[in-house]
């Protein structure tokens, strides 16, 4: 990940309901969340929504994927582990001791 794309997945997440919505998928795993369903746990408006699952898909954190007729949401792991990636490139000095509480935190089997 460059730098300008981990600028557009952190201004995605720095906005209250994204974080929501980007929370709300990484809970719902790979079944994701259909896009009527994700307004309606969240309260929000359905094109105000789509509008934040359109800034989300952009930064590459979270994907659509066709289900019939319906639009599912689901986290898009790829794009939020490049991000975290990103973050800890030049973790620790060279003390990667120092950086392991970090990655035992954010390890998971998904």
């Amino acid at each position: 990940m460059d730098k300008r794309s981990a600028l557009s997945a952190l201004a995605a997440l720095g906005q209250d309901t994204r974080l929501e919505v980007f929370r709300l998928l990484v809970r719902a795993g790979t079944e994701g969340v259909p896009a009527g369903e994700v307004a309606s746990r969240l309260n929000t408006m359905q094109n105000t929504m789509s509008a934040h699952l359109k800034i989300l898909n952009r930064a590459g954190l979270v994907r659509a994927e066709r289900d019939g007729r319906t639009v599912r949401y689901v986290a898009d792991m790829t794009g939020f582990r490049d991000l975290l990636a990103f973050l800890m490139e030049d973790c620790c000095n060279g003390e990667p001791k120092l950086c392991r509480p970090v990655i035992q935190a954010i390890t998971c089997d998904c």
